[in-house]
């Protein structure tokens, strides 16, 4: 039987490469001018959504972008999006469904999303099959994912034809096991994988048997924010992002207790929302610091909240490229952050633009905003190197080397198709690793 089996699935490969190499002989020449860009959710709210929607403006000016998302769950994007920038829904969840395949479909578990990515439970065979079929339809341009799950489907599912680009948002070291070793097998098919941070870069060069054409680090840029720099004279820190345990809210509320101790006229708020909410509210209420630790939910204008503040906490467990790191710099805000690994140990020099402080560290981390409270001098030089370094991070020398990375991309494919033969050959460099 197992003979069998491996016979079949040999044969089936073996067709589908057949089928991509045919479509490859008809397909139009390589190009970059039509972009898309797959998302979970276009309408939802985190780091990811904010930074590819900067990004996706700034392509708009060059390329005719589209961002894909794979459910619409709220009527609007929560964040503002540049108007040329199309938005398409795969999966409605808002709109009626009639159609008894929907139905059924959207009760079964996603098949082709691995059940190890965080957000499989998102996923439906309804899903499956719609994004399926978009891919397929592509025939050349550019597509581009935002989160393992849909890197995965982008690189098994595209035509040779199409440019793939993989944009990893989360460290390699932190996802599960079995979703490492899918990484593994499929990436090599992708034309580019992105990384934001240095360190998740070497992790995959050494990680992956047999990298993707172009392995490179691009981080986020900050995003455009309303309002003025912060006057650094409120007694208001901040700390942003979704309510759950990787964001360690938990621990920064029982180091809030010792700062609220020594300082009771300051306030902390933390904006967001997530399935740790309840929790935190319950924490606050067993502390006794209602009234001196805020939940005031999501908020769009991530400026106006930060002019409002002096002092920035980042408290995650483990931390991407953090945008809010960014915005806080750019709001001339003071930054506290545990030294988690990737992120904020390549974004923050101690001393210089923020303080770092041991992970998981209540005391440390309470001893930290103690001193940036206490010392003025110290918080306004913080600040000020903080605007310092985010000039780095502008939309216009990020976007340089996106536009950088894509001519790059674009000549590779070119000369492809130029040699004798290419189309079969590179149909060939997508599809013949195992369809793992």
């Amino acid at each position: 039987m197992r003979t069998l089996a491996r016979k079949s699935r040999s044969a089936a490969v073996r067709l589908y490469q057949g089928y991509n190499r045919r479509k490859a002989r008809k397909a139009p020449p390589p190009s970059t001018r039509e972009i898309k860009i797959l998302l979970l959710h276009a309408n939802g709210m985190g780091g990811t959504i904010r930074t590819v929607f900067n990004l996706a403006g700034h392509l708009a000016e060059r390329h005719d972008v589209e961002i894909v998302s794979i459910l619409r769950e709220a009527e609007e994007p929560f964040f503002p999006l540049d108007p040329r920038v199309r938005v398409r829904y795969l999966d409605d969840r808002l709109a009626p469904g009639a159609d008894p395949m929907r139905a059924m479909l959207s009760k079964m578990p996603s098949r082709l999303i691995p059940k190890d990515e965080t957000a499989h439970h998102r996923f439906t065979m309804w899903t499956d099959l719609k994004l399926a079929r978009f891919i397929r339809s592509l025939e050349t341009g550019v597509l581009m994912a935002t989160r393992p799950g849909l890197n995965l489907v982008a690189a098994q599912l595209a035509l040779p034809s199409v440019i793939t680009i993989g944009q990893e948002h989360v460290a390699l070291k932190v996802k599960a096991e079995g979703l490492q070793e899918l990484i593994k097998w499929r990436y090599r098919r992708l034309d580019a994988l992105v990384t934001l941070t240095k360190a998740d870069l070497t992790d995959y060069q050494q990680a992956l048997p047999k990298r993707p054409k172009k392995l490179v680090r691009i981080p986020n840029a900050v995003p455009p924010m309303t309002g003025d720099l912060a006057k650094l004279d409120a007694k208001v820190a901040v700390a942003m992002g979704r309510m759950t345990k990787l964001k360690g809210f938990h621990r920064l509320i029982k180091a809030w207790e010792k700062v609220a101790a020594a300082h009771p006229d300051w306030t902390l708020r933390i904006f967001g929302a997530g399935t740790q909410e309840e929790n935190l509210r319950a924490q606050i209420a067993e502390a006794g610091l209602e009234g001196k630790v805020e939940l005031p939910g999501k908020t769009a204008d991530i400026g106006a909240e930060l002019e409002k503040a002096s002092i920035h906490v980042m408290s995650s467990r483990h931390e991407g490229f953090s945008l809010t790191i960014l915005e806080a710099m750019a709001k001339g805000v003071a930054i506290v952050s545990f030294n988690s690994p990737h992120g904020p140990k390549e974004m923050i020099t101690n001393e210089v633009d923020g303080l770092l402080v041991k992970p998981r560290t209540e005391d440390n981390l309470a001893a930290a905003i103690n001193r940036v409270i206490e010392d003025e001098p110290l918080r306004r030089r913080l600040a000020a190197g903080g605007l310092e370094t985010v000039k780095r991070y502008d939309i216009a020398e990020i976007g340089a080397r996106w536009e950088a990375l894509l001519e790059d991309l674009l000549a590779r494919r070119t000369r492809q198709t130029s040699e004798p033969d290419s189309s079969t050959g590179s149909a060939m460099t997508s599809t013949s690793a195992p369809l793992r």
